[in-house]
C-alpha cells in the first residue's frame, strides 16, 4: 500500500516575525508532524523597524536578509509601523497588500490543503477563509484552518461583518491559559464563528505548542483530511 502524501499547509507568521523566525517558532510543530503535514512558512508583506536593533546596529551593520527581516501583515496606526490587536484601530494600513501577499503564495507556492495562522497571522487567516466562502476568486476555499492565538479582526470595514458568521470551514483553535498578548476569551471568540469549531488549550502563554498532548490532537484534527 503506498504511502499517503502529506497535506500542504500554508502558515502565516504574526506580528513582528520574520520568516526564519517563524520557520524556527515551528520548528517543533514541523517535526511533530512530520509525515502528515508539510508546513510552508510565510511572513507578512510590510517590515517592522525593530527599535532595539537600529540602538544596537554599528557602522559596519549590513543590510538584513529579507528572510531575517521583521514583518508585519497590517500596521494600526496611519504613519506608525505598530499593530494592537484588542483595540479598535482607526486604520488597518496595508491590509489590501496582505491579502494580495497570500493571494499569490496560494498562486505559486500551493496547491494547499490548509491553512495555519498565529496570532495575526491567524486573524489574517480567517479573514481569508471568510473571503474564499464569500465567494473572493483570489482564495480557494481550504479544507481546513488551524488557528494559533487567533483573535476576530477589528476595524475592517465591510470585511469584519463578513466575519460576522457562521463560517463553515473545518477548524482547529489552538490558544493558552496564559496567553498575555492574545487572551484566551480573544480565541474563543474567533472560535465561536466557525460551525463545529475544535479547541485545543494549553497551560501556557503566546507560542504554538507541540508537546505530545498537543500533538496527538493536531494528529487527530489532520487524519480527517487524509487521503
Amino acid at each position: 500500500m503506498a504511502a499517503r502524501p502529506p497535506l500542504r499547509v500554508l502558515c502565516l507568521a504574526g506580528f513582528r516575525q520574520s520568516e526564519r523566525g517563524f520557520r524556527e517558532k515551528t520548528g517543533a510543530l514541523r517535526k511533530a508532524l512530520r509525515g502528515r503535514a508539510d508546513l510552508v512558512c510565510l511572513s507578512g508583506p510590510h517590515p517592522v523597524v525593530d527599535v532595539a536593533g537600529l540602538e544596537g546596529a554599528g557602522p559596519e551593520s549590513g543590510p538584513c536578509p529579507p528572510e531575517e527581516q521583521l514583518r508585519g501583515w497590517w500596521f494600526s496606526e496611519q504613519e506608525a509601523a505598530v499593530f494592537s490587536a484588542l483595540e479598535e484601530p482607526p486604520v488597518c494600513r496595508g491590509l489590501e497588500e496582505a491579502l494580495g501577499t497570500v493571494a499569490q503564495a496560494l498562486t505559486t507556492l500551493g496547491p494547499f490543503d490548509g491553512l495555519l495562522g498565529f496570532s495575526q497571522g491567524a486573524a489574517l487567516a480567517a479573514l481569508v477563509c471568510a473571503l474564499s466562502q464569500a465567494g473572493d476568486p483570489r482564495f480557494p476555499l481550504p479544507r481546513f484552518i488551524i488557528l494559533v492565538s487567533g483573535f476576530c479582526p477589528r476595524g475592517l470595514g465591510l470585511q469584519e461583518s463578513i466575519l460576522q458568521g457562521p463560517l463553515s470551514l473545518p477548524s482547529l483553535h489552538v490558544f493558552g491559559d496564559t496567553d498575555r498578548v492574545i487572551p484566551s476569551q480573544e480565541s474563543m471568540q474567533l472560535a465561536s464563528r466557525f460551525t463545529g469549531a475544535v479547541t485545543l488549550t494549553h497551560s501556557g502563554g503566546h507560542f504554538i505548542p507541540a508537546a505530545a498532548p498537543q500533538r496527538q490532537a493536531y494528529l487527530k484534527f489532520l487524519d480527517q483530511f487524509a487521503e
